[in-house]
């Protein structure tokens, strides 16, 4: 069973910065891909960044330049930060994994149950 637990989130003035760490864990052989995605009310989820093969990242235009996104050394956990975080980018934030359970096996989606992040005064 693969679990990816999501925590950071929480409340931040605008102009803030937050970190969010996502853990994954469970049998599984290799890790292909992690990202972070966001779903404000009334719309609908959207990536925010996503490092593949611990290396290469790619980033929503909106968050170029503020939000980090990296891996640590054995790739089963991912962080974000955030900077000079905005009013609109308040969300609930996302992990995903894009995954192998086996050598053999296809590669899966896995999401986690999300973090709140709430920029306001």
């Amino acid at each position: 069973q693969v679990r990816l637990v999501e925590s950071g989130g929480g409340l931040v003035p605008p102009g803030g910065s937050l970190r969010l760490f996502c853990v994954a864990s469970g049998s599984i052989f290799s890790i292909n891909a992690m990202g972070w995605y966001r779903q404000a009310p009334g719309k609908q989820r959207e990536l925010v960044a996503r490092i593949t093969s611990g290396v290469r990242t790619n980033y929503a235009d909106s968050v170029k330049g503020r939000f980090t996104i990296s891996t640590n050394n054995t790739k089963n956990t991912v962080y974000l930060q955030m900077n000079s975080l905005k009013p609109e980018e308040t969300a609930v934030y996302y992990c995903n994994a894009e995954l192998k359970l086996t050598p053999w096996g296809t590669t899966s989606t896995y999401w986690g149950q999300g973090t709140q992040v709430t920029v306001s005064s």
